[in-house]
């Protein structure tokens, strides 16, 4: 009897798991018959716009070229149920635009009416791209991959979309695939592996994930043939460690990272919790004892809980009364603490998607020697970025095509934000940011239109920063 109550606990919890592992990676899928009014649109102010689904199965995201970004949700719907007329929130808040909403026509149409504020009312036509859906192998897996190439004179260089850590349809879901085109680059976007259309289970195995990067590139270069007359990557977030790996096995023209870090993924909680104890008011003597809890949490991670657990709970038991205990978080750290570790054994594998903990970017970052644009947020939450920044100053020195770029008012994603009851709540994309990328993927300049972001560029490395 004893034994059948005391296996009742694990399985209890791994029941709790599964259905915390559902819900968090479950995502609505968007209503096809709103498809046709993905893509991007030229306003008649001059402005180009992107739209595209959102979050849930009936609602859009619009972004503009400048930053402006907005939510909208269904307020009006024909004859069969399908939304028509959408209100419009700002950035990713609850607060709407009094008197504004978004009007859709048919798909024929390919129209859209902006009434922003009440009186002022814009309209817009979407943009027709050559489009090429494609399906290439990595690894034997068959992954799928879309081609949108913009309708000019001559050849344009393509950027190869490399993914964050989402787990959602790059293809369904990225809005670059529009922005960019609607700029003059042609892109190319995928869903990886174990995502949308592809085949294979979810990894954030970055080795893996490069070679799917690789395999993607190549495809690209095959299909625009001489329409391209470049083909790189672009990425966010965790393409930080991705592309600079996947170009030396493609041999990719040029790289851009957005928000990554220069650091392993041990580094971003590590630093995220730095970054908690100093916002709670603690000095470097607490960041210091800090680290032996991270340096502990880490091992951990890195062994896909099989190891560390007794170097876990000695850093607990020696530093649970200190003042600043309470105040960890980080990406994981804070949730290992108040655990106990068998806890960890057991419900940890069940969202261990094999990630690259020990993998060091420094030598794929060496070994690039294209031309290279990391674009940071100076306040980055997710991924800490003055460490990144250190390291890719030094790689400047001996990489003088390498560009960067720094937003320093931004968190993650190049978001802005306001300070809400001690939470963020984004509001917009910076501005000067997606321009800056359209920029440099067709020209490798750096030149930013507006005040606040510093840039470092890579040809003359020992300058002082410009715009400071």
């Amino acid at each position: 009897m004893w034994i059948r109550r005391l296996l009742v606990v694990p399985i209890l919890l791994g029941l709790v798991a599964l259905g915390a592992y559902l819900y968090l990676t479950y995502e609505p899928s968007p209503d096809p018959r709103l498809a046709c009014h993905y893509g991007a649109y030229d306003v008649d102010d001059g402005r180009i716009a992107a739209v595209t689904p959102s979050s849930g199965s009936d609602t859009l995201r619009i972004v503009f070229m400048n930053g402006a970004t907005a939510h909208l949700k269904p307020i009006a719907r024909d004859s069969l149920g399908v939304p028509t007329t959408f209100s419009s929130s700002i950035g990713w808040t609850d607060e709407v635009w009094p008197g504004s909403q978004v009007d859709f026509g048919t798909c024929d149409d390919g129209a859209m009416t902006i009434q922003s504020h009440g009186p002022v009312i814009r309209t817009a036509r979407r943009r027709t791209f050559d489009i090429t859906e494609t399906t290439f192998e990595s690894d034997g897996l068959k992954l799928f991959g879309r081609l949108v190439m913009p309708r000019v004179e001559g050849s344009s260089p393509v950027a190869v979309m490399v993914h964050g850590s989402e787990k959602s349809s790059a293809v369904l879901f990225n809005r670059l695939q529009y922005l960019l085109p609607a700029n003059g680059v042609g892109v190319f976007v995928y869903d990886k592996r174990g995502t949308g259309s592809s085949e294979g289970t979810y990894t954030q195995n970055f080795h893996w994930l490069a070679d799917d990067a690789a395999a993607a590139l190549t495809k690209a270069r095959e299909i625009a043939g001489p329409l391209a007359s470049e083909v790189g990557f672009q990425g966010g977030s965790q393409a930080g460690w991705i592309e600079p790996l996947a170009a030396t096995k493609a041999k990719a023209d040029f790289v851009q990272i957005s928000y990554g870090m220069a650091e392993g993924p041990l580094a971003e909680d590590r630093e995220e919790v730095f970054d908690d104890l100093r916002t709670a008011g603690f000095g470097e003597d607490v960041i210091a004892k800090a680290r032996e809890i991270t340096d502990a949490s880490g091992r951990v991670m890195a062994s896909h809980f099989t190891d560390g657990f007794d170097e876990l709970d000695a850093v607990r038991e020696k530093y649970k009364n200190e003042p600043w205990f309470a105040a960890i978080k980080g990406e994981y750290t804070g949730d290992f603490l108040s655990a106990p570790n068998w806890v960890l054994r057991i419900v940890g594998p069940w969202f261990d998607v094999g990630t690259s903990w020990n993998y060091d970017p420094v030598p794929a970052l060496q070994a690039y020697e294209g031309p290279h644009l990391w674009v940071l947020a100076g306040r980055d939450s997710s991924a800490p970025s003055e460490n990144t920044l250190r390291i890719l100053r030094e790689i400047q020195a001996t990489r003088p095509n390498l560009d960067i770029v720094v937003f320093p008012n931004a968190d993650h994603g190049i978001l802005e934000f306001e300070e809400q009851g001690g939470a963020r709540v984004y509001t917009r994309f910076s501005e000067g940011y997606l321009p800056l990328i359209a920029r440099w993927l067709q020209f490798k300049e750096t030149a930013v239109d507006v005040e606040g972001p510093v840039v470092y560029p890579g040809k003359e490395p020992d300058v002082a920063p410009a715009n400071p």
